[in-house]
């Protein structure tokens, strides 16, 4: 296989003619679009087939679980005969291609974790639907945490810390500014939402390690991830911010490189529209700020959407490299799309795009790729190879065989539970609390050492009053009897 190039597929006119996709000169992003039932699985898996081949690390989500049937070779049946004589093709065989499949719900294969502290509070904002008071309110909340080398590793962390800025407003007023108490409550409740969705599970460590999603196993090819997306889906607004937050990691983490011979991740981001849905323009502004900068690190992003103009035109922009499948237009909105989606190519004399966009079967696509000018190829109407391994759902014995040789078995699945703002604040508020404690019983001696004083001044007083009493009754006690005495001793003198 010549590493420099993939081949997606033949030119629909001259079969002979290869439709090829140069690793060195496609850095820019990627469209994949397409109808309903226009063989868009099919596109994905070769190219994940050919990316692997290639040495190329991928990760895919997968929102149907139709990838999952790459981790098995294909059982060759007559359609695919049928298809193997009309290409002209030499490098077919079926096989399967190493993979790990990865669940944020932890429900069948591979957690994926992270931690708030490696989040940003934009993200999370978004992912409690907080509104921009309590938005502010929670970036004040890392503020506090980094000013104070607090780790918020989980949820649990994220409650300590709103509710220990509660407590303690009145100090923290004259640094962070005014802290509501409804604010706290609000972030309190959605904290609580997401936990009873079952996102609790996703924060916590051990944190995805980006290095395990780029790795080969034994047989050279490099490992294909997918994330099984099907129930992510329920809700979009959680999905468009997990995947946000892989493709900052990936910013974040991986160093800018410059003309490399092959991307060193590919992203391929399916049902792209839900990460802009109801998005605010300073998060698209971000979104749109991560997918231009993240081309210096080498990393691709496929983003795949039923129609076109659901990505936002500064997004848009930014993916020179197209893979469009059959559209239908049965509404006026659906004929307009189709021709800004025309506009878009760059023009071929062979056929008319518009009317190729309605006709084209399945397994046939318009494709668009960078030539060595780094300028968009004139459109291909391509006949897409046929994969290699299966297009299907796994059983569950093929779904036990693919975790048993899997890299990373048990290496996420066991809580690593380590000091962070929790633990912290919980020793505070029980230090506060001691000298408290301390405060009251030693104010509780003094007022027992007041009364323990107050009780021997009356005693000796009263000793003081008994004696000075009793000396007076004495002492004339004995003035009578020494009286009594003299009278005795005169009068017997007198006789």
């Amino acid at each position: 296989m010549n590493l420099s190039n993939l081949v997606v597929g033949w030119d629909f006119e001259n079969i002979w003619e290869q439709v090829l996709l140069n690793l060195s000169m496609a850095n820019r992003h990627w469209l994949i679009s397409w109808a309903t039932w226009t063989g868009k699985t099919v596109t994905l898996q070769i190219l994940l087939e050919q990316f692997s081949k290639a040495w190329v690390p991928v990760f895919a989500s997968d929102v149907k679980w139709d990838l999952a049937g790459i981790s098995m070779p294909w059982t060759i049946n007559s359609k695919v005969e049928e298809r193997l004589k009309h290409i002209w093709i030499t490098d077919w065989s079926a096989k399967w291609f190493p993979t790990v499949f990865w669940d944020l719900y932890w429900e069948k294969w591979h957690p994926i974790r992270t931690t708030p502290s490696d989040m940003w509070p934009l993200l999370l904002s978004r992912l409690l639907n907080l509104s921009d008071t309590q938005d502010a309110l929670l970036h004040v909340a890392f503020k506090i945490a980094d000013d104070n080398n607090w780790l918020l590793l989980d949820l649990d962390d994220i409650e300590s810390l709103i509710w220990w800025m509660d407590t303690n407003s009145s100090e923290l007023i004259t640094e962070y500014w005014n802290i509501s108490s409804s604010s706290i409550w609000a972030i309190r409740r959605s904290l609580l939402v997401l936990r009873e969705s079952g996102w609790d599970v996703f924060f916590w460590e051990p944190a995805l390690d980006l290095a395990n999603i780029m790795k080969k196993d034994f047989s050279g090819n490099w490992v294909v991830n997918v994330l099984d997306a099907s129930k992510l889906m329920v809700d979009a607004r959680l999905y468009s911010t997990f995947l946000l937050w892989l493709i900052s990691e990936l910013f974040e983490e991986l160093p800018e490189v410059w003309d490399l011979d092959k991307p060193k991740l590919v992203f391929f981001f399916d049902e792209a529209h839900l990460l802009f849905r109801d998005a605010s323009p300073v998060l698209i502004e971000k979104i749109e700020q991560v997918v231009r900068l993240v081309r210096s690190k080498w990393v691709w992003i496929y983003f795949i959407t039923q129609n076109p103009t659901d990505i936002p035109e500064v997004v848009r922009s930014q993916l020179w490299n197209r893979f469009q499948h059959a559209l239908r237009a049965f509404t006026p909105k659906d004929q307009k799309a189709i021709k800004v989606v025309a506009e878009t190519f760059r023009q071929n004399p062979d056929f008319e795009i518009e009317t190729a966009l309605m006709d084209m079967k399945v397994w046939v696509a318009l494709v668009s790729c960078l030539d060595e000018k780094w300028t968009p190829q004139m459109v291909e109407k391509t006949i897409i190879r046929p994969p290699e391994s299966r297009i299907w759902k796994l059983e569950d014995a093929e779904r036990q065989e693919v975790i048993s040789r899997s890299p990373f078995l048990w290496m996420y699945e066991n809580r690593i539970d380590r000091e962070s703002a929790e633990e912290i604040l919980e020793r505070i508020n029980q230090d506060i609390q001691n000298q408290a404690n301390q405060e009251i019983q030693a104010q509780n001696e003094e007022e027992n050492k007041s009364e323990f004083e107050k009780f021997l001044f009356w005693t000796k007083k009263q000793q003081w009053f008994t004696q000075t009493v009793w000396k007076a009754i004495m002492r004339k006690a004995s003035d009578k009897v020494a009286s009594k005495i003299v009278r005795w001793l005169l009068g017997s003198l007198l006789k």
